[in-house]
């Protein structure tokens, strides 16, 4: 369970399916096996890593409702080291006859501990209302991460958003924990955005991301191409912050060798610049000191 996250929010259009087929492309680039198990019946995160929703036999709804065999779901995505359990329109009867099932709440989380050893993460994308199939996610899940649109809106659902995950780590899954607030679709140009801002890191502290998604075009227009936004278009702003957002999911989730890793990466980033800086300062005529490069207001 410590390697599955939910990501969960009620209110829809808040990134929530962007985040999970980003961060796990971005994930899956970095070595790391993911599975992403669509369990939104729209199937967006099925389409948007390329996979054709409506030409699967079987889905999440047959590993909820049917107790097929998980590895008969998944299908293996073009792109390297990341698989897919996909979802299509069946999955919106699956609340009904779960109803009927014998615990019914961890449906999800027994079929999973048939192949979670297969994987690095799991990345389950929950649909954006408080049923049975989210409940079946959160207790299935070691940590609950909230995508978070960056609008007053989004701040009034929160608390109700809360109260469920507090209900489901005391009556049903002990061992839920709030991985991160992810903060998407930020307008920063606007007073509005950066209160949203601060107000999160005020009150979730650490467990915000400091890596903040911004509104970005072409994150809305990769899924039109079946492709995750970080690869589509891997040198846009919001394709940057995913990327810098997976290397801040990995040092807080990944092992000791992950993170020292990372921090020899940066620092081998680094290093070149401090060399370059202190040549012009050998360089530098006497009496005189290197000026740093002007500032550009704009990036």
């Amino acid at each position: 369970m410590r390697k599955t996250f939910s990501f969960f929010n009620q209110k829809g259009g808040v990134g929530k399916t962007t985040s999970v087929v980003n961060l796990a492309t971005i994930m899956a680039g970095l070595g790391k096996k993911v599975l992403i198990i669509d369990l939104d019946s729209q199937g967006n995160a099925t389409s948007g890593v390329g996979i054709d929703k409506n030409e699967n036999e079987s889905t999440a709804y047959q590993l909820l409702v049917e107790n097929s065999d998980p590895n008969t779901s998944i299908k293996k995505t073009a792109i390297e080291n990341l698989w897919i359990i996909p979802a299509n329109a069946h999955l919106a009867g699956a609340e009904m006859h779960l109803i009927g099932q014998d615990k019914r709440e961890f449906v999800l989380r027994e079929q999973l501990k048939k192949i979670s050893d297969d994987y690095d993460y799991i990345f389950l994308d929950c649909p954006p209302s408080l049923g049975l199939t989210s409940i079946n996610a959160l207790t299935a899940s070691g940590y609950i991460i909230i995508p978070l649109q960056c609008e007053y809106y989004a701040l009034e659902g929160l608390g109700q958003l809360l109260n469920t995950y507090q209900l489901v780590k005391k009556n049903l899954s002990a061992e839920l924990e709030l991985g991160g607030v992810i903060l998407t679709m930020a307008d920063v140009r606007t007073n509005l955005t950066q209160q949203v801002i601060e107000e999160v890191r005020n009150y979730f502290k650490e467990k915000t991301f400091q890596s903040v998604i911004p509104r970005s075009v072409k994150l809305s227009e990769a899924p039109s191409f079946g492709k995750p936004a970080v690869l589509y278009d891997p040198h846009n702003r919001g394709s940057l912050a995913y990327a810098a957002l997976g290397k801040e999911f990995l040092m807080r989730f990944g092992s000791d060798d992950d993170r020292r890793e990372l921090a020899a990466k940066a620092k081998e980033v680094v290093a070149p610049a401090v060399a370059e800086e202190i040549q012009a300062e050998e360089l530098a005529p006497e009496n005189e000191t290197s000026q740093p490069a002007p500032t550009n207001a704009n990036t």
